[in-house]
């Protein structure tokens, strides 16, 4: 495991490490203890896109292991200015240990991979979000117990949160139900990949995908850089792929509810059933900071 772009990269045995020593960290800091594992080390963080739990939970993280994160806005840095991702690539692999890049383009991320002679994270990209689902995945298992055999089930767009919940998901050995409008659909090669296992179903209907679900996930219809498309969308998603009380009936009694947030209530996901699974929901934001910061221990630990 060089690098982290997409959870595509990882074999099943390299998932459950990194969710495994997720939870031996998140057990250090509950009780108090900050083993400083990357002592004097330096992750750049790269935002072309802004956030407010990537930024966060990569610092602090870096903090509580001991490191030092740097936060690099795009439009700061001579990237902004028309330095080619290769050149930066090589100029950053001479100061930091590692780079978090959160952006656009997919090609950018592997570009930075390809000249770079340092590790990359992927925080965000169009194509994927793994340290997201990766955070999904932790908690799941510790609702749930495990992962083998559980069906989750996202209600949504074909964004990049799909494509990962199907990478991540299939790879940890769980069913995948995705509904999403003909319109939005996931990337054609992921779902022709995860097709082969015979645990992937792909539809329209929302409360079929729903069907004893032990996980129903969604996202908002109208992603960051998709502002324009905002009521064209609308008119495609309302009332149908959302998360309400009629998807919940489909889904087993005992079915969690996920969110990678922000969420709009009303909209992708009803306020009830988002307050009647608030835990579940704020308790994968917190999973983030750990499971990020495991791939942080694999990626650029001694």
């Amino acid at each position: 495991m060089k690098h982290l772009l997409t959870l595509a990269d990882l074999s099943k045995d390299e998932l459950y490490e990194l969710l495994d020593l997720a939870d031996a960290l998140k057990k250090e800091v509950k009780k108090g203890i900050y083993t400083k594992y990357l002592r004097n080390k330096a992750l750049g963080m790269i935002f072309t896109k802004s956030s407010t739990r990537t930024r966060v939970s990569f610092e602090v993280g870096m903090q509580q292991l001991g490191g030092k994160a740097l936060y690099l806005n795009a439009n700061d840095m001579q990237l902004g200015r028309g330095e080619p991702i290769k050149d930066t690539a090589r100029v950053l692999s001479r100061y930091v240990d590692g780079i978090m890049i959160r952006t656009y383009k997919q090609s950018d991320l592997e570009e930075l991979a390809e000249y770079g002679s340092i590790p990359i994270i992927n925080g965000l990209t169009d194509y994927v979000h793994p340290c997201q689902v990766l955070a999904d995945l932790q908690t799941i298992r510790e609702y749930k117990g495990s992962l083998e055999g559980l069906k989750l089930c996202y209600i949504g767009a074909g964004n990049n949160m799909a494509n990962s919940y199907i990478n991540g998901c299939i790879l940890a050995g769980m069913q995948v139900a995705l509904a999403c409008p003909k319109e939005y659909l996931p990337d054609t090669q992921i779902c022709a990949k995860a097709a082969t296992t015979g645990r992937f179903t792909l539809t329209q209907d929302p409360l079929a995908a729903a069907k004893d679900a032990d996980v129903v996930v969604t996202d908002v219809w109208a992603s960051m850089g998709e502002e324009g498309e905002a009521e064209k969308r609308r008119q495609i998603f309302e009332g149908v792929y959302q998360i309400n009380d009629a998807v919940m009936a489909q889904a087993k009694k005992d079915a969690m509810v996920l969110h990678c947030l922000p969420a709009h209530r009303e909209e992708e996901i009803t306020a009830k059933v988002f307050e009647e699974h608030a835990n579940e929901i704020f308790d994968e934001a917190e999973n983030r900071l750990h499971a990020q910061k495991a791939v942080l221990v694999k990626l650029l630990g001694d």
